[in-house]
């Protein structure tokens, strides 16, 4: 392994890779993957945005499954270390943006500690993609100022969500890695008075050509949750736009 100087070695670019479709990568994004000489990604990052990357390049598969197997985070953090002081430019590549339920923070913090650059291109994150998927827009003058996004996959961390105030008639929440707590989340949100028929749509496997959108009502997201066997995103307050028809839709009452 080449020790060079903090000064000649590349800086680690971190990239937002989309949820899955090669048309909403960035040009930014698209750049840094055709300079890199190795890549490291997600499990979840879409074919496409694979096949993007050169044959010249080393890729690394680095993935994490929700409640699954998966790759130490120490293991990706020493990775990212050991190619960018060999003097390679390294590129990690991340589902969706890089920045949302990515580790980020993790991972510049042990380049950091190495005396290792990096430099951030966000990607379009799964549930911007969702709404627009649906013919939707996440807020809405007269209805929401505001949008959450949260997690459902950490239960410590995702009880302790202002459930009253989601609850509140026109919010709209974009819920990930939350098809295993999907009753858990009904149960709050109906306990804190949320109207059972409030719409909810869950989208599985976003922007991807397998993806599909399955309409609900806050009562029926535990089964509408349980039918989805790829990732989804929940779009908690959101409908499909009936103008639009779907491939692959389903619709509970």
């Amino acid at each position: 392994m080449t020790d060079l100087p903090p000064r000649a070695l590349s800086p680690v670019t971190f990239i937002g890779a989309g949820p899955g479709a090669a048309a909403h990568l960035t040009l930014g994004a698209l750049a840094a993957l055709q300079a890199a000489d190795v890549v490291i990604h997600d499990r979840l990052v879409g074919p496409e945005i694979l096949a993007l990357i050169p044959t010249t390049a080393q890729k690394i598969d680095m993935g994490k499954e929700g409640f699954g197997a998966h790759t130490p985070q120490a293991e990706i953090n020493a990775a990212l270390i050991l190619h960018a002081r060999a003097g390679l430019r390294v590129a990690r590549l991340k589902a969706g943006d890089c920045g949302i339920f990515g580790r980020l923070d993790e991972e510049i913090e042990a380049l950091e500690a190495h005396g290792l650059a990096f430099t951030i291109l966000p990607g379009l994150t799964a549930s911007t993609v969702a709404a627009a998927e649906i013919g939707q827009s996440l807020t809405r003058r007269g209805r929401n100022a505001q949008v959450r996004i949260v997690t459902g996959h950490d239960m410590a961390g995702f009880a302790e969500q202002d459930w009253h105030g989601l609850a509140a008639v026109g919010q709209v929440a974009a819920i990930y890695m939350g098809k295993k707590s999907a009753r858990f989340v009904q149960g709050r949100l109906m306990m804190h008075g949320a109207d059972p028929a409030t719409p909810v749509t869950l989208v599985e496997n976003v922007s991807r050509p397998d993806q599909r959108v399955i309409a609900a009502t806050l009562a029926t997201l535990p089964e509408a949750a349980s039918r989805a066997t790829g990732p989804a995103v929940i779009l908690y307050g959101l409908a499909p736009r009936e103008a639009l028809s779907f491939s692959l839709q389903e619709a509970l009452p």
